[in-house]
């Protein structure tokens, strides 16, 4: 992937991995522009950043999915790449009474938005890159979020069928998977002994340069590495399963 001179979309572009990915290709001499549900962080990312172009999208919602996408084509249709960045976690269990209508939003979040854009971005005949941004979980799920966990282990299967299908389009597909880092992901305070996200960054734009299309860190390392023995151990361990 060419690390500069792109037009980027990055969903959930105001918080997290999203912010830290943002910053860094604005520093890569990229035009970034991000995409969210609450403004008022959209606003503040535009206020640090001048050079961001906003775009307010409830990425849940079908209809303003696509309302994005034909703002972007219609605006912005040079866009190069596609960063599906947003996700939700929701830490719940399958005996909660709300458990069923939590997953729902879990599942329109983190699995049919990234699905809807792809099938819609890969019309833009500008496009070279999709960057999928998945979890350590995906191979390892943990119990406190059994919805988020499948989630992810779905969306590494799609990246890999994707990065297949789209080979004869010239469109790259990149996994970034993340491990636990210290953002507010799931709630505040729940991530707080993770490493910081800056360190993360680095990483994913060492192994970008590259050329790396499978871009891990830490635990995500690990468990993309790992054994099934060493899968099954981890499975164990983090879910306090004797």
């Amino acid at each position: 992937m060419n690390l500069s001179n792109n037009k980027i979309l990055i969903t959930g572009g105001a918080s997290g991995i999203g912010l830290g990915l943002t910053e860094r290709f604005i520093q890569e001499n990229n035009t970034v522009i991000i995409c969210g549900r609450r403004e008022s962080l959209l606003r503040d990312v535009a206020k640090k950043f001048p050079s961001v172009i906003t775009r307010t999208c409830d990425l849940s919602d079908a209809d303003e999915r696509q309302a994005l996408y034909q703002w972007i084509a219609t605006e912005h249709s040079d866009l190069s790449v596609l960063v599906n960045n947003a996700g939700v976690q929701q830490w719940m269990s399958v005996s909660d009474e709300d458990f069923f209508e939590r997953a729902k939003r879990e599942l329109a979040i983190n699995v049919d938005a990234p699905l809807h854009l792809t099938s819609l971005f890969i019309n833009l005949p500008s496009l070279t890159s999709i960057l999928n941004v998945t979890s350590g979980l995906a191979f390892v799920p943990l119990t406190k979020v059994p919805v988020y966990s499948a989630t992810k282990a779905f969306f590494h299967s799609f990246t890999l069928s994707l990065r297949a299908l789209l080979k004869a389009n010239d469109i790259e597909v990149i996994e970034i998977i993340p491990p636990a880092l210290n953002t507010d992901l799931g709630g505040k305070g729940l991530h707080d002994h993770a490493p910081p996200v800056s360190d993360f960054i680095d990483a994913v734009f060492d192994q970008l340069k590259q050329g790396k299309t499978e871009v891990t860190f830490g635990f995500s390392d690990a468990m993309v590495n790992a054994t099934p023995d060493d899968l099954r151990n981890t499975f164990n361990r983090m879910n306090a399963i004797n």
